[in-house]
């Protein structure tokens, strides 16, 4: 057989086994599966000293491999960020069910009494780069939400991926749960992706958490539907009326906090009008970052001319563009050209500015006075995320368990016959 018809092969294995565990989770009760989270996460902090050497083996193939400083950065993993996973897995299983929810009702004149109830999408493909948090994240919001998922996560984390797994099969395993129901992908072979991406029948829907390259290929290739997550051009645009101490405070953790996560700032614009743009990017400057300037703002000491590409560019590095602007509407025009429609923020005191900046803007999260490092599922109070959704169908923003739904209606009557 070929390496494709093996994948293929695999994939199916996998699909049939997920679509039986599917059933079994549309009708598992909450109690099983904040049961199976809760001991998700305590095998966690069992298994912590393998999850880590496991991760070890994964930082030395990344090395190995050159990878990017902001790249490793996302692979690693430490006793904080361990506790992170699983502070995590206790916050989605505390959550509400969304299963069996009833998001509306009403009668109508014929008799009929009528719901719309959230309802379990079926199985779920997740496949994803360097962050092995994913393998946990996925697999819990998955459960939550009464879906199978199938995991696919990159050959840079395969190590620490399985050891997470792991731990997520034991918390199934002692709530009565199918194992079935968090699956993962157990080879770096590229062609197990081709092989989910065209698994109709077995697979509900794809989504792609990585760089530009995999959510295109995901795009061009998959049978089944997407929720996009494309790559987070964020902006931040500092207005006229924006208080410099905020400004500053903001942006700086906006690119420096880590570089390496979506939610980074890849873009700085200043209204012409504020005086402070100077000190700005200079604070930039002194804390280590490439500031990419243009126009007047190249003429700052220790900038490098920006290239016209580099607006629209995801660095993912200390590195950010940067660019006066008139006024909001001319910071609007510019993040409608260059940007994802991931995050975007204003620092401004005038209230109509603001306004008018989350109204001109279609982004799925649009902030004022706030770090764009906040565009994440945990700081939104939904406790683990897949992704940052960018496109307009069914999800958009953090993709938590109540985005992992679709609804189906209930219909009561008496004896009800049409006329």
């Amino acid at each position: 057989m070929t390496d494709h018809e093996d994948a293929t092969a695999l994939i199916a294995t996998m699909g049939e086994a997920a679509r039986a565990a599917a059933v079994d989770l549309a009708q598992a009760t909450a109690e099983r599966k904040h049961a199976a989270l809760i001991a998700a996460a305590e095998a966690l902090r069992r298994n912590q000293a393998e999850i880590l050497a496991a991760n070890e083996q994964d930082m030395q193939f990344g090395r190995d491999k050159g990878l990017a400083d902001s790249m490793l950065d996302r692979l690693r993993l430490d006793e904080d960020r361990l506790r992170g996973i699983e502070d995590g897995l206790r916050t989605v299983a505390g959550q509400p069910d969304p299963v069996g929810e009833v998001v509306a009702e009403w009668d109508r004149p014929n008799g009929l009494h009528i719901q719309r109830v959230r309802t379990p999408i079926g199985v779920i493909g997740v496949i994803y780069e360097s962050r092995p948090n994913v393998t946990a994240d996925a697999g819990a919001l998955a459960l939550k939400s009464g879906n199978a998922v199938i995991l696919r996560g990159g050959s840079e984390s395969l190590h620490s991926a399985r050891a997470i797994h792991a731990c997520m099969v034991q918390g199934l395993r002692q709530a009565g749960l199918p194992e079935a129901a968090i699956q993962l992908v157990p080879t770096r072979d590229r062609a197990a992706v081709t092989a989910m991406l065209q698994a109709q029948g077995l697979i509900d829907v794809i989504i792609p958490r990585g760089g530009k390259g995999l959510v295109g290929l995901v795009q061009r290739e998959a049978r089944v539907p997407v929720f996009a997550h494309l790559e987070g051009i964020c902006h931040v645009y500092i207005d006229r009326d924006a208080d410099p101490d905020k400004a500053r405070r903001v942006v700086l953790n906006a690119k420096t906090r880590r570089t390496g996560v979506c939610g980074a700032a890849e873009c700085l614009l200043i209204d012409r009008a504020y005086r402070g743009g100077p000190a700005l990017v200079q604070a930039l400057l002194d804390a280590g970052v490439e500031v990419r300037a243009d126009g007047d703002l190249a003429r700052i000491p220790g900038t490098v001319l920006a290239e016209p590409d580099d607006f629209g560019q995801e660095f993912l590095d200390m590195i950010i563009a940067a660019k006066l602007v008139d006024g909001v509407d001319g910071a609007i025009a510019h993040i409608r050209r260059h940007g994802s429609q991931h995050t975007e923020s204003i620092l401004t005191e005038n209230d109509a500015t603001a306004r008018r900046f989350f109204n001109g803007l279609d982004s799925a999260i649009l902030m004022r006075n706030a770090s764009t490092q906040f565009a994440d599922g945990g700081e939104f109070g939904m406790g683990a995320e897949i992704g940052i959704a960018t496109g307009k169908l069914h999800a958009r923003g953090p993709v938590g368990a109540e985005q992992l739904t679709s609804f189906k209606y209930l219909v009561t009557g008496d004896g009800a016959i049409r006329a």
